[in-house]
């Protein structure tokens, strides 16, 4: 069994991720669905011979003492692919997930326009939050495009992995990779501020030392983008804080009020309409009226500020889930089962 056969069959289906596990024929994700291909059981052997097949140099050490591994998979004229290869039963397994080689514009993802107004700010941070799979890395990578066609600037992404390649159009635009350029997210931005960025891509602020370094780096004057696996922003803005130690919670909150530009939260839906996902997005943005909250530790006011500021282009969560639901894009179970406040949400749609 060859496992390229086995991507170009996966890309045939438009699927997002494969999984080759022992004891299954190979598996794929299309939208959201786990499907099996036409192809044999894998069996152990064969699912070692694919990962010896596939793992670069030194990759095979590690998976052999860490019983895990990442690494990147290129197939020439396919595309890339994040791999994972790990144990199960006794048993080598892969997860891959596919990496789309061209970088959508941003009016093709169904995106509010308040975001592509989010690319033409010229300092701060700005969070794009949301589960595994929500699109956050899409739009990120939609973003970073829009002001590369725009500015004559220099962008240093940090990721883990590289998602999207983007080739240098007005920008310069330099890509670090997690392993390979860099041993950690903290590392990197440890030293960017001597590399001369005007805008710095963080793939996740997975810990404090990474957020305090790209909070600083937006303080002083660049702008940040970032990710978190937070649902909402007054969850997001909670999280952060409760990084950092109690006596530092306050300092924290003065700084995260002077410095967050726009929380963009998002959850994808299968779509009901015609095949394909769609997003549903809240858009929080630091208002005077937000940041006197960020800082005054009343997060718990954020949805009641985003709802009565739909004019800026602020948008809950449950209210851009009802607009997709009365669009006749999603179904009324997908749309209660994701709502922040499901039974509210339940009696706005039957009105």
């Amino acid at each position: 069994m060859d496992l390229d056969t086995i991507l170009r069959a996966a890309a045939e289906h438009d699927a997002s991720d494969i999984h080759i596990v022992v004891g299954h024929p190979p598996l794929v994700r299309v939208h959201t669905i786990i499907q099996p291909l036409d192809y044999p059981v894998v069996t152990a052997e064969g699912a070692a011979r694919l990962l010896e097949a596939i793992a670069p140099e030194g990759a095979i050490e590690i998976f052999k003492k860490q019983q895990d591994a990442d690494f990147s998979y290129e197939v020439l004229g396919l595309g890339r692919y994040r791999v994972n290869a790990h144990v199960q039963r006794k048993t080598a397994a892969l997860a891959l997930r596919a990496i789309k080689s061209q970088v959508p514009p941003l009016e093709s993802l169904n995106l509010p326009e308040v975001i592509g107004r989010l690319t033409y700010l010229p300092r701060g941070l700005v969070l794009v939050t949301g589960d595994t799979g929500s699109g956050k890395s899409t739009t990120l990578a939609a973003m970073i495009q829009a002001m590369n066609e725009r500015y004559r600037k220099h962008i240093i992404t940090l990721e883990d992995p590289i998602e999207y390649a983007f080739d240098s159009h007005k920008c310069v635009i330099e890509q670090r990779e997690l392993g390979s350029d860099m041993p950690s997210f903290s590392s990197g931005l440890k030293h960017i501020l001597r590399q001369d960025p005007d805008i710095i891509l963080v793939g996740e602020m997975r810990d404090l030392e990474t957020t305090a370094l790209a909070i600083t780096a937006a303080e002083t004057g660049h702008l940040v983008l970032s990710t978190l696996h937070t649902v909402n922003a007054s969850q997001t803005v909670e999280r952060i804080v409760d990084m950092y130690p109690a006596d530092q919670q306050n300092q924290i909150r003065s700084m995260l009020a002077n410095t967050l530009q726009a929380v963009v939260s998002q959850t994808l839906f299968s779509r009901i309409d015609h095949p394909g996902m769609v997003p549903a997005i809240e858009i929080m943005l630091c208002t005077p009226a937000v940041r006197n909250i960020i800082r005054e530790n009343r997060s718990y006011e954020i949805p009641n500020v985003i709802d009565t500021n739909r004019n800026l282009g602020m948008i809950s969560l449950d209210t851009a889930i009802a607009e997709l639901f009365f669009n006749g894009m999603i179904s009324r179970e997908d749309a209660i089962a994701q709502a922040a406040y499901p039974d509210k949400l339940e009696r706005a749609l039957a009105a």
